[in-house]
């Protein structure tokens, strides 16, 4: 696809919040989306239309409103009728509420994450109300409620959960290949006699692919290492996204999609007894819970395992189940999170405060000085070992493709607006989670703002460089098998 894409479209758009994300997409909105832009609303709850110039400029109007539970049906009906799109950027407003509002007023939907209306202080949310388990049995409830043929409404489509999981198509595809041409070249371990492989590269079953591969484990493995030239200060929270989003998650129980390889559960493990019964949640914050993983540019890394809503789907889309509906096979997928020096020193303060936010928020752009935001899919335990499919995006780079941005909001924007194009050609598909997409139409819109985007081998093992110091994975007696959880999870 050209970089120069454009997609036509002839309704409103409502663009809920101006923050990081918003301010990064608008400029991409101008030069893909062939609209009357005085149809394009852009509303926050204050007036932050600084950084909305470009929009403005081209005739959008900025409402400063702030959306609540008991307002928003007569604020959404006020600003959009049938064929027009709600793209919701925001923080506290019910993903859910908005979703069914638009499916029975014909308007489609976007976000980039499920949220809830705001619950802070709320003693009666349960660590099982904060997992992603929980909001994805909620969705899906209601999803039971929608017309398959009804407007397109597209959730959780940033860069992880979203980009990520069409990264993960990707990786699979190439391992296959990788794995059958080694076969035919007489090298690597024999695989595929029966041709089931090849069969399912050819009808791009994921779930079978990921299964005859030998895929055990999937990490989302992020690395930012963008840093400005203001340093933090105390009683400050520096991050290079939203703060708010950050720490909510950063504070939610770790969870993970759990693999039908694994053999025991780790300490603090709570199962589910309803619903498909894809992950496991600890019973500690993702925050304060550390795994092994590895990405291209610096090798091993240490990541924080927050809770993510690409852990439910991908682990669940990748399920592959016997006659009877028995799961059969499911690889681990967790996420692997090594934020920003700054960021990360902000978590740490915010800990010690006793899980008090900071006085004074910040999020980092033009300051920024170096750097990178690299993310991707870690594929682990088939025949090629390891295979890691992402994203490494500069921050002058990302500046010379969207002034006045940093790499991480440029990825989350690129992504949201690959779903937009695919909900604009497809109006009529109902519910979908990123996985259903085609995933080769999405990358090809967003790619142009993705920087590199290698696909690689590594021999990468949660028992490399280990030793005698307290942090050493301990080595379980199957150390034929090192894609145990126990050998990933740093005790």
């Amino acid at each position: 696809m050209r970089a120069d894409w454009r997609v036509e479209f002839t309704g409103r758009i409502l663009l809920l919040g101006c923050g990081a994300v918003s301010r990064c997409l608008q400029p991409l909105l101008l030069r893909h989306v062939a609209m009357n832009f005085g149809e394009l609303t852009i509303m926050d709850r204050v007036d932050s239309r600084t950084g909305a110039e470009s929009a403005l400029a081209r005739g959008a109007r900025f409402v400063r409103h702030r959306l609540t539970r008991q307002n928003y049906p007569h604020t959404l009906a006020r600003e959009l009728g049938p064929g027009d799109v709600l793209i919701n950027l925001t923080w506290d407003v019910d993903s859910r509420d908005l979703l069914w509002w638009c499916h029975r007023n014909g308007v489609r939907y976007l976000d980039t994450s499920l949220e809830t209306w705001a619950s802070e202080g709320d003693s009666t949310t349960t660590a099982a109300d904060r997992t992603t388990y929980r909001r994805h049995g909620k969705l899906y409830e209601l999803g039971a409620r929608l017309d398959p043929a009804g407007p397109t409404a597209v959730v959780e489509h940033g860069a992880n959960p979203g980009l990520v999981s069409h990264l993960t198509k990707r990786a699979l595809h190439d391992v296959a290949t990788a794995v059958l041409a080694d076969r035919d070249a007489g090298s690597g371990p024999a695989v595929d006699d029966d041709g089931a492989l090849e069969s399912a590269l050819a009808d791009g079953d994921h779930a079978r692919i990921a299964m005859t591969t030998g895929t055990r484990a999937i990490h989302i493995s992020e690395r930012d290492t963008q840093r400005g030239e203001i340093p933090k200060d105390v009683d400050e929270f520096v991050n290079t996204w939203s703060v708010k989003g950050f720490y909510e998650e950063a504070t939610a129980p770790a969870e993970l999609g759990w693999g039908t390889h694994e053999r025991e559960l780790p300490p603090l493990a709570v199962t589910h007894e309803t619903g498909p019964r894809n992950q496991i949640y600890l019973a500690r914050t993702g925050m304060s819970t550390w795994v092994r993983s590895w990405v291209p540019s610096t090798g091993p890394m240490l990541g924080m395992m927050i809770s993510h809503g690409e852990t439910f789907t991908i682990s669940d889309g990748l399920t592959v189940r016997d006659p009877s509906g028995l799961p059969i096979y499911r690889p681990t997928v967790h996420f692997a999170y090594l934020p920003s020096d700054a960021a990360l020193a902000s978590l740490h303060e915010f800990r010690m405060r006793g899980y008090r936010t900071q006085s004074r928020q910040r999020i980092v752009d033009d300051e920024i000085v170096a750097g990178s935001d690299e993310l991707g899919v870690l594929l682990l335990g088939h025949g090629r070992n390891g295979w890691w499919t992402g994203t490494s995006l500069d921050i002058h780079e990302a500046r010379s493709l969207v002034p006045g941005q940093n790499a991480t909001t440029l990825q989350v924007a690129a992504s949201a607006l690959g779903a937009l194009r695919w909900m604009l050609l497809h109006p009529n598909r109902g519910l979908r989670v990123p996985d259903d997409l085609d995933h080769e139409e999405v990358l090809a819109a967003a790619e142009p703002y993705l920087g590199e985007c290698p696909s690689v081998p590594t021999g990468w093992t949660p028992f490399d460089g280990a030793d005698d110091r307290l942090d050493a994975p301990v080595r379980s007696s199957d150390e034929d098998d090192p894609w145990q959880f126990g050998n990933v999870l740093v005790r």
